[in-house]
């Protein structure tokens, strides 16, 4: 399961939304990431749905290669559904109560609204990193930080940091079911047992993988000196970024997406009916 993890993992393409300013990509992210939590009713995510979709094809990334990245927070999906559903108040229609539990319509549109908006922030977000390579990711997000430099904010230090931080997510966990087989070779078992046991049976995984952890920190940060980077340091770089036309068109066709989503479904469909 560890290896359907999409976060952090970049897709090298040659498509529009690979050439597209890594500001332009951050930019339209967080407004997406604030659209998924305005949206009001189904029909927005069927919207927003669609619009992600045209987005993967149009940057040449396979689906089944996306919503793989879905499996890891799988329980974590369920267990959210499952809390919601009975844990969200007794009022409205019963369809099911269980002792203490009782589980309402309005629970169950409640928790699916939950679970849509959980997938939508998975995909958007790795749709960034799939589209982004780490290095342009970081001169994005230092260009975006750059004004906050005169309030005293580190923006290279934390651009830096944010990337290496997503670089490292499936390279540690590659690492960690590495040593997970390798333990499992000598004998451990880690998919059976009570909660307790199966955390117990883990403990042997986290000391190697803690020791690995800091030892490529370690060595990551002898190949940064190397290469004489200097935290606070003026740095050159080879391409530059620079906003385009097609940015401008990629961020006003997000926009007003994001206004139709967040739009309810009877206020368009009664301004188009209204059309003559």
């Amino acid at each position: 399961m560890i290896r359907y993890v999409a976060i952090g993992q970049y897709l090298p393409r040659d498509s529009p939304v690979h050439r597209l300013d890594p500001r332009t990509k951050i930019w339209a992210v967080a407004v997406l990431t604030v659209v998924i939590f305005l949206v009001r009713d189904f029909a927005g995510y069927g919207l927003l749905a669609l619009f992600l979709a045209a987005v993967v094809a149009l940057a040449q990334i396979p689906f089944g290669y996306l919503l793989g990245g879905l499996r890891p927070v799988q329980a974590l999906l369920v267990l959210t559904i499952v809390l919601n559903v009975f844990f969200s108040g007794a009022e409205g229609t019963v369809l099911v109560r269980i002792g203490p539990l009782v589980a309402t319509r309005e629970g169950v549109v409640r928790a699916v609204f939950v679970g849509c908006r959980l997938i939508g922030l998975m995909l958007v977000t790795s749709l960034l990193t799939f589209t982004t390579s780490p290095m342009e990711l970081t001169d994005g997000m230092e260009r975006l930080l750059r004004p906050f430099r005169r309030v005293g904010v580190p923006a290279d230090a934390l651009a830096m940091m944010m990337t290496i931080a997503l670089r490292f997510i499936p390279t540690l966990l590659e690492e960690t079911e590495k040593i997970m087989k390798a333990q499992m070779a000598r004998g451990a078992v880690f998919d059976r047992g009570s909660v307790l046991q199966r955390a117990r049976a883990l403990v042997p995984v986290l000391v190697p993988l803690f020791v690995s952890a800091f030892r490529r920190a370690e060595e990551l940060g002898l190949a940064m000196e190397a290469r004489c980077y200097r935290v606070g340091e003026r740095r050159t770089r080879m391409k530059q970024l620079r906003l385009g036309l097609r940015d401008g068109v990629a961020l006003a066709v997000t926009l007003a997406a994001a206004v139709l989503f967040t739009v309810p479904a009877p206020t368009w469909v009664g301004l188009v009916r209204r059309i003559p």
